[in-house]
């Protein structure tokens, strides 16, 4: 019994961890004109004003910041939600970007979503 509440308790406490790192499930790009339209998907268990997925950014392949988009309030019953960025400079001759998603009690998550510029 006792190593079953162990396993138990540590499959709970790696959930829990996890929970908190807001990560980009999807990303659609539009080109308009000399400019990128970015449609983000993020999800994270956000559970209100203290804790939730507040932002996310776009990257070239050096970690440059190219776009930043703030999310103003937490997505509670709205998961995974879709917010937008339009107007983005991206310079030219950049193949692929990189998208990441912001929590604001873990912050930066770990992982970029690749997005593919060249098609």
């Amino acid at each position: 019994m006792t190593r079953t509440l162990s396993v138990l308790f540590a499959a709970l406490f790696a959930t829990q961890s996890v929970a908190h790192d807001a990560k980009v499930v999807e990303v659609r790009v539009e080109q308009a004109g000399m400019l990128w339209n970015f449609h983000v998907t993020v999800e994270h268990g956000d559970t209100g004003w203290d804790h939730y997925a507040d932002g996310w950014e776009v990257q070239d392949a050096d970690g440059n910041r190219l776009a930043y988009r703030k999310l103003l309030h937490p997505h509670v019953n709205e998961q995974p939600f879709t917010r937008s960025l339009s107007g983005v400079a991206v310079p030219d001759g950049t193949e692929a970007v990189f998208v990441r998603a912001h929590c604001s009690e873990s912050g930066w998550s770990s992982s970029r979503m690749k997005v593919d510029l060249s098609n």
